[in-house]
């Protein structure tokens, strides 16, 4: 259903066919923007960061992208809804239509568990509204991935980053028992720098060592490679670059 997509450093997908092992791709650049169907996604806070790279990776490939953020902002050629996600109302009006529901928002000062209260809010409104297909964007460290990071490296993320990875494993929770079609993605250390098209992606009981970084485009592009992947329903996926 999803064509691939081109990203800067000129990507081409290829499909995820082994979650539970260590998965690296490398891609060339072979990519159509062109397609027969569109797809109708929804991306919860695209106004900038990995949001919005998906966005307008999600364009490019012929999609229709509807983004709900409070800024309002979002990249050209998709509608752009202004509203407080946590908000029944513009959460119903974002995921009405929608094919597939992609959460990509970060925290909010002042508020606690921002995550955690806005997906719980996406699902409702999902469920009200017959959509199934969710992609959430958490973090390495959360939930079970946090067992498979080197010793030294899990003491300092739950000392830098303890506070949000406890609103991950609230967001997680209320993902895993929503009974849609989900997917976690738990990228490492993201980057603004140019994507490499090559990342790993580690199902919970993988080898290997998922950490390191990965840049804000690949992590866009592994989203909307997934976005129809049935094999990855109900998986929680560690990216990295290495």
């Amino acid at each position: 259903m999803f064509a691939p997509a081109v990203a800067p450093g000129a990507l081409a997908t290829t499909e995820l066919s082994a979650l539970r092992a260590p998965v690296s791709f490398s891609k060339t650049s072979t990519a159509s923007t062109t397609k027969e169907e569109f797809v109708k996604i929804t991306i919860i806070g695209g106004s900038k960061g990995t949001g919005a790279q998906l966005a307008s990776l999600a364009l490019q490939a012929g999609h229709s992208v509807t983004v709900l953020s409070r800024s309002g902002n979002a990249p050209a050629g998709t509608r752009a809804i202004t509203g407080n996600a946590t908000d029944p109302v513009a959460a119903a009006e974002a995921v009405a239509g929608a094919d597939v529901v992609v959460v990509t928002v970060g925290g909010a000062k002042g508020v606690n568990h921002q995550r955690a209260a806005v997906t719980r809010t996406i699902i409702a409104a999902m469920q009200a509204a017959g959509v199934r297909r969710l992609v959430v964007q958490s973090s390495l460290g959360a939930g079970d991935s946090a067992s498979a990071l080197p010793a030294p490296i899990r003491l300092i993320t739950q000392l830098v980053l303890g506070r949000a990875l406890a609103d991950h494993n609230e967001q997680e929770l209320a993902v895993t028992t929503s009974g849609l079609d989900w997917t976690v993605v738990r990228p490492a250390g993201l980057t603004n720098k140019v994507p490499s098209g090559t990342w790993t992606a580690l199902g919970a009981t993988g080898e290997g060592k998922p950490y390191g970084s990965i840049p804000r485009g690949d992590l866009a592009a592994c989203m909307l490679e997934i976005l129809d992947n049935d094999s990855t329903h109900g998986s929680a996926l560690s990216l990295s670059s290495r």
